[in-house]
């Protein structure tokens, strides 16, 4: 007998044994199917039920990748991904053939027969920005050559004169010369790595960083951005050991030369309620930082203990200005009008004015959440955003207050929208997450991000590279700025900051076109 015959005879023994053993496991999973007593098609249709199962289990990928249009994917599509991820690459928007979106009844954008120069317009173009670029060498079917290499790009700041200020009147005014910065997002639901590349890319592009309500980290203060400190109901960064808030605690984070603003979370897009975290996500570094049992899940309170109403809340705020000196503010979602116009009318009788609102549309989502929550309570964004601006205005105060903007404003046409509905600056959330490397696999609560993003898995984490994910998000934020003034050129503004209501207009389905005066009216008679 050869050796070749030998080796034969083994590679066919080998394959007998491996039918017989699939064979053996297909019994053995078959007799189990029939004896389990919770799945009905396991009993009956053993084989086709673990068809189904594997199906659904890859379903969510599979629409994504290959059946979704590129336009339609929830909660955001193929295209809005692809934007996001292609300015954070490449520094780019540029397309070509067409819009894919179907012009639908919705917000437009109103350009003028004569736009602006880009020298009339009001850019800071002094100091360039140092980053890193890709550069495509080879496009095939199944991958992609390409290098990375050193650039300088105009960094498209505001100019001084159009520079937007929070609490002028205050001992530490924050003075933002950026439109867009980062929403509240906490470490603990952001793994370091993230909160890392996060930090070190925003401080690059000279704008700010929520902390979201887990408190303050080493990681937010790795990249020197600028950060405004959220304060939710668990009172995390600012509490004793009973959870009640500590005015020591609040004042050495007002002495903290980075921290530039506060913000009180009411409420997000998300949940409208207090903030909740898998125990398996609660390491001792966390719990440290926000003075909790490690290993334990947390579910902050519903709303703070001690505002039940808007007077509570506008004494707090008015205390913390006082007691810190620096620009104090309030996050919600909104819904009722009646109660937003009950709190303006509180500051105008108290005299107590917040230095910003932010208002979080209903799609906001990067908490973990219940779905009833997620779904079914509060206005979206567009909706809710003309509501509070009009109040303010309504009553004479809208000069009294900034309002930030959240809710997937993630490219430059929908922030621009935003700026003309009424707000003076822009959140973003996902579109930052995206940028560091965030697939949309949807598993943000279950610690097990496959890219690191939002997960405090080490071994998850280090798939993300902080030295190459901090550039991308540097391109992403100068990109949305060089947008921001295109649109302004070419409604014919010199700055975004100018960009209002007359430049917005609202198309419906039967082609006929309305102002937002019409629209705010309409909202304002509702109650």
């Amino acid at each position: 007998m050869t050796v070749l015959t030998i080796l034969q005879l083994i590679v066919n023994i080998l394959i007998v044994l491996a039918l017989l053993s699939v064979l053996l496991a297909g019994a053995l999973l078959l007799f189990k199917d029939k004896r389990q007593k919770q799945h009905s098609v396991l009993r009956n249709y053993p084989l086709l039920a673990h068809v189904r199962y594997f199906l659904e289990k890859i379903g969510p990928e599979m629409r994504q990748y290959l059946f979704l249009q590129d336009t339609k994917g929830k909660p955001f599509s193929r295209n809005d991904y692809t934007n996001i991820v292609v300015a954070g690459k490449y520094n780019s928007r540029m397309s070509s053939y067409g819009t894919q979106n179907d012009y639908e009844d919705g917000f437009y954008i109103q350009n003028t027969m004569f736009p602006l120069q880009t020298a009339e317009l009001h850019i800071d173009q002094s100091t360039m920005i140092s980053t890193f670029i890709y550069e495509v060498d080879n496009e095939r079917l199944f991958n992609r050559d390409e290098h990375i290499s050193k650039t300088e790009i105009d960094p498209y700041f505001l100019s001084d004169e159009d520079a937007i200020i929070l609490g002028k009147d205050l001992d530490y005014p924050f003075k933002i010369k950026r439109l867009v910065g980062q929403s509240g997002m906490s470490y603990g639901a952001l793994g370091s790595h993230a909160i890392t590349a996060l930090s070190m890319g925003l401080g690059q592009a000279g704008t700010w960083m929520n902390t979201g309500e887990g408190g303050l980290s080493k990681y937010h203060l790795k990249g020197g951005a600028d950060i405004i400190f959220q304060i939710g109901p668990g009172l995390f960064g600012v509490r004793d050991k009973e959870g009640e808030f500590d005015l020591k605690e609040f004042l050495k984070l007002a002495n903290h030369d980075r921290i530039k603003a506060f913000e009180i979370k009411l409420a997000q897009g998300a949940k409208t309620r207090g903030g909740h975290m898998q125990g398996n996500k609660v390491t001792e570094e966390i719990a440290e930082i926000r003075n909790v049992e490690p290993w334990k899940t947390i579910n902050s309170p519903n709303r703070f203990n001690s505002i039940g109403n808007p007077k509570d809340l506008l004494n707090w705020v008015t205390f913390l200005q006082h007691q810190g000196q620096k620009p104090v503010g309030f996050k919600i979602v909104v819904s009722k009008v009646s109660e937003i116009e009950k709190l303006i009318n509180t500051m105008i009788e108290t005299n107590q004015y917040p230095d910003f609102i932010t208002i979080d549309g209903g799609e906001g989502g990067t908490g973990a959440t219940f779905q009833e929550l997620q779904d079914g309570v509060g206005l979206p964004l567009f909706t809710a955003l003309p509501i509070v601006t009009a109040l303010l205005e309504k009553y004479d105060i809208r000069h009294q207050i900034k309002v930030f903007a959240s809710g997937k404003l993630i490219t430059p046409d929908k922030i621009a929208i935003a700026l003309g509905l009424g707000a003076d600056l822009v959140n973003i959330a996902r579109g930052m997450m995206i940028s560091v490397g965030c697939v949309m696999s949807q598993q943000c609560h279950m610690n097990t991000c496959p890219v690191g993003v939002a997960t405090t898995d080490p071994k998850r984490e280090k798939g993300l590279i902080i030295d190459e994910k901090k550039y991308r998000v540097t391109n992403y934020v100068t990109s949305l700025h060089e947008g921001l003034f295109n649109i302004a050129a070419a409604v014919g503004v010199k700055s975004p900051t100018q960009i209002s209501k007359d430049h917005i207009i609202i198309k419906k389905k039967d082609g006929t076109v309305k102002s937002i005066n019409d629209y705010k009216l309409k909202l304002i008679n509702y109650k």
